[in-house]
């Protein structure tokens, strides 16, 4: 399979500090920084650190609703029963009915408009949570913030594979998820302190006012993405970071990979995006991922010490306790991502699919021990196994990556495949657990852990198809090429060029 290799060098440096006007961050970086270099800053202040402020935010406003419901919303609303899990639906739902539409939106409209806009609309129904007087009130408008929430994270997928090169996405892609991770682990601690100083301020209980402080921050990070969110490469304009020169080398960049540009939806251009494999096997590739992952039972586990009669005589787990011990999994998860992805781009040059392998792998032997381990004998041992466990959860932003990449010749291809990838994941992750992974069966969780193993050893079957697939489509273009040479045999005697004759072929897919 032919590698995408670094264009670094291999672009000519079109920036002219005499001739152009500089910009501010010209001013700032030594003038001894290489054009592509420079472009590389630009893009990561404008594009990564967006996307990650407002990715934290997301998932802020996303879980805010469950700490509300424990800190005086039930009883406010008159709560019952399956309430909660109804409004988690009601938000799911619009998650998914938003996703596709948003990220073909993105490929007429301005991202800089839509991201943004977006981002305002969520935070407008965050702030309005805090007025709701019933709970049927809390369902429409948890609705409408799933339905604006929907567009930012494959979106911003979308955006990041339009700017970056395969040797230097995927550090910047599971940077953008460790940010959503982190929003969501601070998501309590935000509520508690909320609550704490905040409980009966003006008359508002403390849940109403999580809402308003979510909201404040919200609005700032949508304004920002007005002002330092660009446009795609092949339509963007100078803005307060990026001026001509730079833009003209992001298009250089993107060309040498052999990204296009967006065109108009015809009969034709339909048939050819629903004819193509890429439609429907690339995203299944991300569903599976996602919804093979272990759920990890530490919590489920720990608390069933405490149960009546106890299982280990004499060992009990505190509430905080409970809370605090599955976090270095999530901190081993985070390293490991980020390892993982510097190795994707660096010594792997640009391949993904090695720790798609990896991945799953592993979760085929964890799930296997987890089955096998007698539930409460060497407790040492099961801790060593759920710190583990965050070695397995490294391929997904991996997997959005390769679908960018393997798509990177049709942009609303693209955009359809990082979009259908999330959301028919998130579908299956709604009703799949309501089976196989329901709350009763934990800690053991037969159902769940051979569910995960099935996913996880399909995931390793349709991950060789694709690179089956990719390799057959070299080989006809392989073909092509070699025709295009044939007849055109006499180039070296006419104005048509190397790179002329190149492009007779299509695209490269890594």
């Amino acid at each position: 399979m032919a590698s995408s290799t670094t264009l670094v060098g291999s672009i000519p440096e079109v920036i002219d500090s005499d001739k152009q006007k500089k910009s501010f961050l010209q001013r700032l970086v030594p003038s001894s920084c290489s054009a592509e270099r420079l472009l590389l800053l630009k893009i990561d202040i404008s594009v990564l650190i967006f996307a990650s402020l407002g990715y934290f935010i997301k998932n802020l406003d996303q879980s805010n609703v469950s700490s509300a419901y424990f800190a005086g919303m039930r009883e406010d609303l008159g709560m019952y029963g399956n309430q909660l899990v109804h409004v988690t639906s009601c938000w799911a739902a619009g998650y998914v009915v938003g996703q596709v539409p948003s990220n073909l939106l993105l490929t007429r409209v301005s991202p800089r408009y839509v991201i943004p806009v977006l981002e305002i609309a969520w935070g407008l129904a965050t702030l309005g949570t805090f007025a709701v007087k019933n709970v049927n009130q809390l369902f429409a408008i948890r609705f409408l913030v799933g339905l604006f929430e929907s567009g930012f994270y494959p979106g911003m997928h979308f955006i990041l594979g339009s700017w970056y090169t395969p040797r230097e996405l995927a550090k910047r892609a599971v940077g953008f998820g460790i940010a959503g991770t982190l929003g969501t682990v601070s998501s309590s601690f935000f509520a508690t302190a909320t609550y704490k100083n905040l409980n009966g301020a003006h008359g508002l209980a403390g849940w109403r006012w999580l809402m308003i402080v979510d909201a404040a921050i919200t609005f700032p990070v949508a304004l920002l993405g007005f002002f330092c969110l660009p446009d795609l490469p092949h339509s963007a304009k100078p803005n307060i970071l990026l001026n001509q020169d730079d833009i003209a080398l992001a298009r250089d960049r993107m060309r040498a990979l052999g990204r296009k540009e967006t065109e108009p939806w015809s009969r034709e251009k339909l048939r050819r995006i629903f004819s193509s494999w890429y439609i429907w096997i690339l995203p299944i590739e991300y569903v599976l991922w996602l919804n093979g992952a272990i759920t990890i039972p530490t919590q489920y586990w720990l608390k069933s010490f405490n149960t009546s009669p106890p299982p280990v005589p004499g060992r009990s787990f505190s509430v905080t306790q409970i809370q605090l011990l599955p976090l270095p999994t999530t901190a081993i998860a985070i390293v490991c991502a980020f390892t993982f992805a510097c190795l994707s781009d660096g010594p792997f040059k640009g391949r993904r699919y090695p720790f798609v392998y990896y991945s799953a792998i592993l979760h085929l032997i964890l799930n296997t021990f987890w089955l096998l381990m007698p539930l409460y004998k060497n407790i040492p041992a099961h801790f060593a196994y759920f710190y583990m466990t965050g070695l397995s959860g490294t391929a997904g932003a991996l997997i959005l990556n390769w679908i960018n990449e393997i798509t990177g010749g049709d942009t609303e291809l693209r955009a359809l495949c990082v979009a259908l990838g999330n959301d028919l994941a998130y579908v299956v992750q709604a009703i799949a657990p309501n089976f196989v992974w329901k709350t009763a069966d934990f800690p053991r969780a037969q159902k769940g852990y051979h569910y995960s193993i099935i996913l996880q050893f399909l995931l390793i079957l349709w991950t060789t198809l694709i690179l089956f697939l990719l390799r057959r489509d070299e080989r006809k273009r392989a073909g092509t090429f070699k025709r295009n040479l044939e007849a055109n045999h006499d180039a070296a005697d006419s104005d048509i060029s190397l790179t002329d004759l190149a492009s007779l072929g299509t695209e490269r897919i890594r």
